[in-house]
């Protein structure tokens, strides 16, 4: 390759994305995939007014009557009497969240692994209760809110550009470089006045041109569309995408420095992959797993990429808050990009 044409790294970048934008599923992955993803998740969740809980009361009897009559009062409650067989298999199949038998005393039957089954007890109670002469000894007012950036969609959009950022990183990266393995065309490039290092380089780079397009209109969708908020800086955000692409970049180089065949990188993709789509807070927090496994959690990039994507645009969060997020994504890329020199082959 010529000095006069710029060198080999920007013609290994400019070759790289001239392939990228060659092929439609790229094209489609990076940008198509993330926008119709979240407009899907996006409606499907869209904040609507609390749906009323379900309840039975157990049996037809005068005292079933009265606890349907008092638990009527309640709005957030949608009341039916029905008998102890049909009673228990809604509750058992999850289409009643509670079921409460008359008696003395009375008898609230419940799943007490299921949130609204805890709520539905609370109001049931306080219903029965009110009926039977209970009075609230103070007067208390509701004050609501609908905020920005506690909504599914904001926490939503943060998790599917991560995802985004390790998927094009990773499979852009990986398979463009088997591809050109299985064809024979790494062995040509060996003769090149190119370096290794050089080679990698300019797959990185390329895939950082990405990164400005793909990360710009997955964001210009969730504000335009949903109102997701930008509570932090542009730069901010700028320097955590960069960290996460780095690190995603070199975990795809790490994972393609070997595999000769595009079936067997792609085995080795989902063998590092499918644990951070799972693990990592893309559709709901990480926290929800048992406290045993966050110090594993916290480990991998795609949650110090999401925990870094939601501190910014939902938070507001300054740098200072992030470097623990930051100093994470740079171990990932310098590590996997330094395992990639010594251990990448050209046939």
């Amino acid at each position: 390759m010529s000095k006069r044409g710029g060198g080999p790294l920007l013609q290994l970048t400019l070759w790289r994305l001239r392939e990228l934008m060659r092929e439609p599923e790229a094209v489609f992955w990076v940008f198509a995939f993330p926008i119709l993803l979240a407009l899907a998740l996006g409606i499907a969740f869209k904040n609507r007014a609390p749906q009323a809980l379900a309840v039975a009361v157990q049996g037809t009897t005068g005292r079933a009557d009265s606890a349907v009559a008092a638990l009527g009062v309640e709005s957030r409650l949608r009341v039916v009497a029905l008998d102890s067989v049909e009673a228990y298999r809604r509750l058992r199949t999850g289409r009643v969240a509670l079921v409460v038998v008359p008696g003395d005393p009375l008898t609230f039957r419940y799943d007490s692994t299921r949130e609204e089954s805890h709520l539905a007890r609370l109001l049931a109670h306080a219903a029965l209760q009110q009926a039977a002469g209970r009075r609230d000894v103070r007067d208390v007012r509701d004050v609501t809110t609908a905020e920005r950036g506690a909504r599914y969609i904001d926490f939503l959009i943060p998790g599917l550009l991560g995802l985004n950022i390790m998927g094009t990183g990773m499979w852009g990266i990986g398979f463009g470089i088997v591809q050109t393995r299985q064809r024979g065309l790494l062995k040509r490039l060996v003769a090149s006045p190119m370096r290794k290092s050089e080679f990698m380089l300019g797959q990185v780079l390329a895939r950082l041109v990405f990164l400005v397009f793909e990360v710009g209109v997955v964001l210009a969708f969730g504000a335009l569309a949903f109102g997701v908020p930008l509570r932090g800086s542009l730069l901010h955000l700028s320097v955590i995408v960069l960290a996460g692409a780095l690190a995603f970049s070199g975990l795809g180089l790490l994972v393609a420095s070997r595999p000769r065949t595009v079936e067997g990188v792609s085995g080795l993709m989902n063998l590092a992959m499918v644990p951070m789509w799972v693990l990592s807070g893309v559709f709901f927090a990480w926290s929800h797993f048992p406290e045993a496994m966050h110090p594993f959690i916290r480990l991998l990039p795609l949650t110090a990429l999401n925990d870094g994507l939601r501190a910014v645009l939902l938070e507001g969060a300054g740098i200072g808050t992030t470097l623990g997020l930051l100093a994470n994504m740079a171990m990932w890329a310098v590590g996997s990009f330094a395992v990639s020199l010594k251990i990448f082959r050209w046939s």
